[in-house]
C-alpha cells in the first residue's frame, strides 16, 4: 500500500476533527447528549481545579458546545455511574468502562518510587482505620476522617492532612473511587462497588491488552499522530508504547503515513476524517488536548505554548492563566484571562497575536468569543489592558 502524505494543514484539520471541532456549538442549550458525545470523543477529561477563570474541564466543554449548564453537567458526570475519576492523562474524568483499562496504572502509580504516597506504606493501622470507616459508615470527605498526623513534607509537596493523604493512597490504588465533588470541589470517596457497575470491576484485562486499548483510543481522539503523541494521551512510555503501536500497524489498525514537516512518523486513525474546512471559533484551555502535549502543538500550529503557573511572575513571557485561540484550523492568538468575581469583570491581563494574521480580524472574533465567556461566567464586563499593538486591536473590538 502507498504510504499517504499528508500537508500540515490537513493534518491540523483532521486532528480538530477527531476532537470534535468539525462540529458547530449547538444552536440550543446542550444538554446530556453533547455532555456525552464530547467525553466519549476525546475519551477523557483532564481535571485541574485553578480557579483563577474556570477549571479546566469546563472550559473544555465550553469551547466545544459554547455555554452550557455547569450543574447539570456534574449532575450528569457524577450521578450516573456513566463516568468517574481515575488517573488517565493526568487527574481525569472517564468513561466507567475505562476503569479496568487502567488497573496497571493503580498497580504502577503505587509501587513508583516518585509517588509521594508511597511514604504511607508504615502507616498501615491508620490506612486500614480509614478505609474501614468508609466501609462502615458511607461516602466520606476528608474532613470526616479523623486526624492523625502526617507524613513528612518534601519540598514541593502539596500541604495535605493526613485524611486527605490516606484516602487519596486508597483511591490510587483502586480501594475507593470518587462519588462525586462538594460545591468546593472537595473529593467524596466512596467504595468502587458503591459507585460503578460490577461488569467494569470484574473485567479483567492483561497489561498488554489494556494499554493497546488505551491507545486505540489515543488514535481515535488525535486523528493523525505520531508514536509520542499516542503514548503522552493516556501518560504511557513510549518505550511501551511504540511496539504495541506497531503491532497495530501490522494489524491495519493504523496507517503509517507521512506529515510535511515532521521529522517523526505518523500514523492515521481508522475513521479518521478530513473535512475540507474547520470552522468557527475557540477559546483553548491550557488542559485542552489540542495543545497539552506542547511538541505536538508546535508541528501542527507552529505553536510554542508553556503553562506558566508555577513559574515566578517576574519570569512570565505571556501570563499566568494564558489561552490559545483558535480561529478555524490555526491558533492565531493567546489571551492571559482572569475571572475577577467581585468586579463582575473578565480581565484580559495579557494579549498577543501569533505571526502572519489579520489583527482586526482576529480581534473582532476574540472579543466576541470573550463577550459569550464572561456572559456564561456571570460576568457583566470585558476589561482588556492594554500593553501592545494586538491588546489596543482588541479593547477597541471589545468595546
Amino acid at each position: 500500500m502507498r504510504r499517504v502524505r499528508l500537508s500540515r494543514a490537513e493534518a491540523r484539520r483532521i486532528a480538530l476533527a477527531a476532537q470534535g471541532f468539525d462540529r458547530a456549538r449547538p444552536s440550543g442549550r446542550p444538554d446530556v447528549r453533547h455532555f456525552r458525545r464530547v467525553i466519549d470523543t476525546l475519551g477523557l477529561l483532564q481535571l485541574d481545579y485553578v480557579n483563577v477563570l474556570m477549571p479546566a474541564q469546563f472550559l473544555v466543554l465550553w469551547s466545544r458546545l459554547g455555554a452550557y449548564d455547569r450543574e447539570r453537567f456534574e449532575r450528569f458526570i457524577y450521578g450516573r455511574g456513566e463516568y468517574t475519576e481515575q488517573w488517565a492523562h493526568e487527574a481525569s474524568i472517564v468513561p466507567a468502562a475505562a476503569w479496568p483499562l487502567l488497573e496497571h496504572r493503580r498497580r504502577a502509580h503505587e509501587m513508583s518510587k516518585h509517588n509521594p504516597l508511597r511514604k504511607l506504606q508504615g502507616r498501615r493501622a491508620y490506612l486500614d482505620a480509614v478505609l474501614e470507616k468508609v466501609r462502615s459508615d458511607g461516602a466520606q470527605t476528608a474532613n470526616d476522617i479523623p486526624a492523625a498526623p502526617g507524613p513528612k513534607r518534601n519540598p514541593g509537596d502539596w500541604h495535605r492532612p493526613m485524611s486527605r493523604w490516606a484516602l487519596e493512597y486508597h483511591f490510587a490504588r483502586g480501594d475507593l473511587a470518587i462519588r462525586h465533588r462538594l460545591a468546593n470541589f472537595q473529593r467524596v470517596y466512596d467504595l468502587p462497588a458503591r459507585v460503578l457497575a460490577a461488569e467494569h470491576l470484574e473485567r479483567r484485562l492483561s497489561t498488554e491488552a489494556a494499554q493497546t486499548e488505551l491507545l486505540r483510543k489515543s488514535a481515535a481522539a488525535l486523528g493523525v499522530a505520531t508514536m509520542r503523541d499516542l503514548a503522552d494521551y493516556y501518560r504511557m512510555s513510549p518505550r511501551v508504547a511504540g511496539p504495541l503501536v506497531e503491532k497495530l500497524a501490522k494489524a491495519g489498525e493504523l496507517r503509517p503515513i507521512e506529515v510535511e514537516g515532521w521529522s517523526e512518523a505518523a500514523y492515521l486513525a481508522p475513521g479518521a476524517r478530513l473535512p475540507r474546512s474547520i470552522e468557527g471559533v475557540s477559546l483553548l484551555s491550557p488542559f485542552d488536548p489540542v495543545v497539552w502535549f506542547r511538541p505536538r502543538a508546535e508541528r501542527l500550529f507552529d505553536f510554542h505554548y508553556r503553562i506558566e503557573i508555577y513559574v515566578p511572575a517576574a519570569r512570565r513571557r505571556w501570563g499566568y492563566y494564558v489561552l490559545p485561540f483558535r480561529v478555524g484550523d490555526r491558533i492565531v492568538g493567546r489571551v492571559d484571562l482572569k475571572a475577577d468575581r467581585k468586579a463582575r469583570q473578565l480581565l484580559v491581563l495579557n494579549a498577543h497575536e501569533e505571526d502572519s494574521i489579520d489583527v482586526e480580524h482576529c480581534c473582532g472574533r476574540l472579543a466576541t468569543e470573550l463577550h459569550e465567556l464572561g456572559r456564561w461566567l456571570g460576568l457583566e464586563e470585558v476589561r482588556v489592558e492594554r500593553s501592545n499593538r494586538f491588546s489596543d486591536s482588541l479593547a477597541r473590538s471589545v468595546g
